[in-house]
């Protein structure tokens, strides 16, 4: 049987600033709660990537980003849905940081990303992280 379920569109953030990474708790009471991740969210019908990341990281956390390269790409099947994430270098240029749509924040650096629990999706991602130490010097 062919499975007809729906690829969900999803765009996340790569924000560095001063050599750390932005990364955030999901609410528990979602999908996959509890867990870290990199910013963003469901891209809408008629929007870009780039104006969907920019509007879930207003939404999310209060704050103004500039989109720059796309640094990854991944489909994922979870048992109840599937994704194809998009990673998205930026650079914050506003707002002030705060929880808005999310449990928690963090700024962390390339050794502390393994004390934080990321969903299944974003393993691939990690680790181009831990590869590209390039990717931590830039933003402000």
């Amino acid at each position: 049987m062919v499975s007809t379920t729906k690829v969900l569109q999803v765009v996340a953030g790569l924000v560095f600033h001063e050599k750390k990474l932005l990364i955030t708790q999901r609410p528990e009471d979602r999908h996959l709660g509890g867990l870290w991740e990199f910013p963003g969210g469901k891209i809408e019908q008629g929007e870009s990537s780039e104006s969907a990341l920019k509007r879930e990281l207003l939404e999310e956390l209060a704050i103004e980003v500039d989109v720059f390269e796309l640094l990854g790409e991944v489909k994922h099947t979870y048992p109840e849905k599937s994704i194809q994430l998009s990673f998205f270098r930026c650079v914050w240029t506003g707002g002030n940081l705060q929880c808005v749509d999310c449990s928690a924040f963090a700024w962390v650096s390339p050794s502390g990303l393994g004390s934080y629990t990321f969903p299944e999706a974003d393993r691939e991602l990690l680790l181009k992280l831990h590869q590209h130490p390039e990717w931590w010097i830039t933003g402000n």
